[in-house]
């Protein structure tokens, strides 16, 4: 039986989903012609792991279940802070160090995904 999402579930998905879109347009608008290829590139792989990882967060708190789904919503929400937002500091011209957080966010993103499949097991009967 599907549980009920809390209210921070709900708003951490939308807050996830739509800082994805928004920081898409922003790399696409006001960042145009501003950034280097390789910084764009930054950008842009920064925005897509954080756009899939908003619609993890969809998947984890409308199918997961138990301390899982809790673990999922907390790995996938610290991997788009630490792994995107490493990165879109990185884009923006921040210090080269701060892409040693980068790896920590693509754990996170790995946690998550094992916990949220490990939170649709059905018990075997």
């Amino acid at each position: 039986m599907r549980q009920p999402v809390s209210t921070r579930a709900g708003l951490l998905v939308g807050v996830a989903g739509a800082s994805a879109v928004l920081l898409g347009a922003f790399g696409a608008h006001a960042l145009h012609g501003v950034l280097g290829a390789d910084h764009r590139e930054l950008w842009h792989t920064a925005v897509n792991y954080h756009a899939w990882h908003a619609l993890a967060l969809v998947l984890a708190t409308g199918l997961g279940q138990g301390r899982g789904r809790r673990v999922a919503i907390m790995a996938f929400a610290f991997g788009i802070v630490l792994f995107s937002g490493s990165l879109y500091a990185l884009a923006l011209g921040a210090p080269r160090w701060v892409g040693i957080i980068t790896p920590f966010g693509g754990l996170a993103f790995i946690a998550g995904w094992i916990a949220l499949g490990l939170s649709l097991r059905t018990p075997v009967e």
